[in-house]
Parts: C-alpha cells; structure tokens; sequence
C-alpha cells in the first residue's frame, strides 16, 4: 500500500501535472510572489484555504462513497470538486487531471476506471485510486497536500526563480503543517467544505489572458 501510495504521489506519473501552476505563474508576473519567504506564504495559504478546506474534505467524502459504492455521492461530490474551482483554467485542470490519471490507472490494469474518468475530477480519481489499493483514507488526504506543495515549490524553482536548495527548505517547512491540516480537514462538516483564496481567484483569471506563459494555468 505504501508503494502505491508513493507511485501515486510521485512527480513522475504521466499525468501533465507539471505543466500546471495554479495561479502562480501570474503571482509571480505580478511581483506578489518574488523570494523564497513570498513563495512559502503563497503555497501555505493555498494549502490552509484551499487545499485543506476543499480538495481534502471532498477527498475523503468520495474515499468512503467509493469505499460502499455509493455512486450518488461519488457523482454529487465529484461535481462539487469541478464547481468550485474559481476559474475556467482551474477548473479544466482539474478535469484534465482527472482524465489523465484514469488514463495512467487503466494502462496498469485497474479495473472499471474508465467509467470514473467520466466524472471529470482528479480528487474523485485519485480518492478511487486510494479506495482500489487499500490507502486508507488518511494516508491519502497527507499526499494530496504534499502532492500541491511539492508541484508548487517545483513551479516556483523555475518561475521566481528560486534555487534548488532554497526551493527544498521552503518545502521542508510547509511540510510541517501537513499533519495538523490532515486533522481540521477531517473535523469539517459538509456545510464547512469551501475555499477562500481571492488572490489565487485573481491570480488565475489574469492568467488566462497572460501573452506569454510557461504553464497552462
């Protein structure tokens, strides 16, 4: 389970994450993000705003939908991952994702994926990727975060730019936090599951009309 667990998480899986920045490319053409203390502020907001607060909380809904075979919630909180996010490039990312990754699990022989790569959502691919290996529910919502942080600290090596030493003492940092936003995600009701992150809205709108980019969101 810990294998998978990793080969999941790892920046190697063919699923085009690294050609996403979330927002961060237009932060950084901004100058809202420009050093290695700016880079750690940004990804630690998104993390404890968003990422924590949304992503993971839908995260472990669908993990234990998927887990009894509860296709109306499957369906209900897949559809709640694609509306929230605040972008038209958020949100096709997180559709993108979500095909990919199927894509990635029915090249290795995991059964009855394609019908899930319907549902246009990376969280509800990757909590059904959690649910087929046996990655308990917990384990899974630690690497969603440290997946973000990592792609983020890796985006922000070669957007600010920020050196490959500095880049690992930022994400050693946020990974500090990792275990204590693991448990107030878990502690959300349904009524509590949302995102307020207006610079990242801001940031992301913007970039859909920046002339010249390195990534696609």
């Amino acid at each position: 389970m810990l294998l998978r667990l990793l080969w999941l998480a790892s920046p190697a899986l063919p699923t085009g994450a690294y050609a996403y920045s979330r927002g961060l490319e237009q932060a950084v053409t901004r100058g809202w993000v420009h050093d290695a203390e700016s880079v750690g502020s940004w990804i630690e907001g998104v993390l404890t705003r968003q990422v924590a607060t949304l992503d993971v909380p839908l995260f472990v809904r669908l993990h234990a939908a998927f887990g009894v075979g509860a296709g109306s919630d499957v369906a209900r909180y897949s559809a709640l991952a694609r509306a929230a996010r605040e972008s038209a490039e958020l949100q096709l990312e997180e559709e993108q994702l979500g095909w990919a990754l199927a894509r990635v699990l029915r090249d290795s022989g995991v059964p009855d994926v394609e019908r899930y790569s319907e549902l246009g959502s990376f969280v509800a691919v990757f909590a059904f990727a959690c649910v087929h290996f046996g990655i308990e529910s917990r384990a899974g919502a630690a690497a969603l975060l440290f997946m973000f942080a990592e792609a983020q600290v890796t985006a922000a090596i070669k957007l600010v730019p920020l050196g490959q030493s500095a880049g690992q003492r930022v994400l050693g940092r946020l990974l500090l936090s990792i275990d204590a936003l693991v448990d107030a995600a878990l502690a959300l009701g349904d009524d509590e599951i949302g995102a307020f992150t207006p610079g990242l809205s801001l940031a992301s709108a913007l970039h859909e009309t920046q002339y010249t980019r390195l990534f696609r969101s």
